[in-house]
């Protein structure tokens, strides 16, 4: 439609697979944009391939990857996440030299989730829960 038309559609959303699919994005926190530009070049930004990890003892993996690697890892969804330049070449190593019991392990891209993230400092689901609970005491508040 843009090209057709001429016509340019701007699209508000906390889901970052529908803004996958813009031409241009910009990220708003707390009312300012922080960052305007196609969604390649945003996660081009984050420039490291981002490893999840799931351990039989996170903590002692997170401190081993902190002394063994130099790498902050943090708790993300029942494992452990980081990132790194060229995973495809840093995996083989890690997975060899790692002594806590890795129990699944994968490698990805950066997503624009991430982009979110090293932008802001927290995910967006911390804000759409945020939002959702606004919601729901603005709601119950009018029914008093």
């Amino acid at each position: 439609m843009c090209r057709q038309e001429g016509t340019t559609i701007f699209l508000t959303t906390h889901y970052m697979d529908e803004a996958e699919k813009a031409g241009r994005i910009a990220i708003i926190d707390k009312g300012k944009i922080i960052a305007l530009d196609t969604p390649r070049k945003l996660k081009n930004m984050v420039g490291q391939d981002v490893i999840s990890v799931k351990t039989e003892d996170d903590i002692k993996a997170i401190e081993e990857i902190k002394v063994r690697y130099q790498i902050e890892a943090r708790v993300d969804d029942g494992g452990l996440i980081f990132s790194v330049k060229n995973g495809d070449e840093f995996l083989p190593k890690f997975v060899q030299g790692i002594k806590t019991n890795i129990l699944s392990v994968n490698l990805r891209r950066p997503s624009l989730d991430d982009v979110f993230l090293k932008l802001t400092g927290r995910e967006l689901r911390d804000e759409e829960s945020k939002d959702y609970k606004s919601i729901a005491h603005h709601r119950s508040m009018r029914r008093h």
